[in-house]
């Protein structure tokens, strides 16, 4: 496949998650907690890649499957349970905002971690221009702790943990397939997670199968989870971590977007401010 597919793939992946903040959202005003939408999105995908693998189930050598679980752990249970108590706790623009931040991130830990990705202090100039957008919607209240900057850092938080799972994820590629590590991801994930629902009152299962939610919730597990995720795993292998967090930054116009549409969310100067100078780091990385 020509590799502007990948690319072009990688857009329409960003599309679907930029549509997952708002549905996650959704969610949570219903009263489902960030750790159950987390884990019945990730044990949904999962079942759903065992069907497609015909459940044939491979154990990997020791080195290799420990970093399986540390990517289930971060780009899983830390980065979606994260994202949605942040998404709890504040604006739905302030978080998709704020998680944009994880190109950046990307950018160092692979220039730092991954010898074989390329780095140049242009592609880092260009990711600290998306930062300052980001900066911009953070500290517009200025440093005033409350449930507004306490949602803002959790999603600082969940952007570095999808770093790390971005860099993670490059150690295990080529020696195992694509299929192969998004299952085992999904698993790990589901793993560290379960154990945290039972910190929290359980939802109703009336509430979990009303059909609207139902559908939100088929939605970001066969969706968002199974199938973007492996589209995504194979988009980094062909493409590098670098390149392909940067189209990361389009999430929050995208979400923005649809918060908008979806939730009657208002948008002030301030995040078109955030948004646009996040835009600007996309095409300048690209033009590089």
């Amino acid at each position: 496949m020509n590799i502007v597919w990948y690319h072009i793939i990688a857009i329409l992946v960003i599309l679907a998650w930029g549509v997952s903040f708002p549905f996650n959202k959704i969610l949570l005003n219903n009263g489902i907690t960030p750790t159950e939408i987390f884990v019945y999105r990730s044990l949904l995908a999962y079942l759903g890649l065992l069907i497609i693998s015909r459940f044939k189930v491979s154990l990997w050598n020791w080195r290799d499957e420990a970093l399986a679980v540390l990517c289930g752990l971060t780009g899983g249970a830390m980065y979606f349970v994260l994202q949605n108590v942040a998404l709890k706790l504040t604006l739905l623009s302030d978080v998709v905002i704020v998680i944009a931040i994880n190109p950046l991130l990307t950018t160092i830990l692979a220039a730092i971690f991954l010898k074989e990705e390329h780095f140049s202090w242009k592609i880092l100039l260009s990711s600290m221009v998306a930062f300052l957008g980001v900066a911009v919607v953070t500290l517009r209240d200025g440093l005033v702790w409350g449930d507004g900057l306490l949602g803002n850092v959790l999603a600082l938080l969940a952007a570095l943990s999808w770093s790390v799972y971005s860099v993670l994820l490059k150690r295990v590629q080529g020696r195992h397939s694509t299929l192969s590590i998004t299952r085992k991801v999904m698993i790990y994930g589901f793993l560290c997670a379960f154990p945290l629902m039972f910190l929290e009152p359980m939802t109703p299962i009336s509430t979990l199968l009303r059909p609207d939610l139902l559908a939100i919730m088929l939605f970001l597990a066969l969706i968002c989870s199974m199938a973007a995720f492996f589209i995504w795993n194979l988009v980094i292998k062909k493409i590098g971590a670098i390149k392909s967090s940067n189209y990361l930054y389009l999430d929050p116009i995208i979400s923005i977007v649809m918060g908008v549409i979806m939730l009657g969310e208002t948008v002030g100067m301030v995040a078109v401010v955030g948004c646009a100078l996040v835009l600007i780091g996309v095409i300048m990385v690209e033009k590089l």
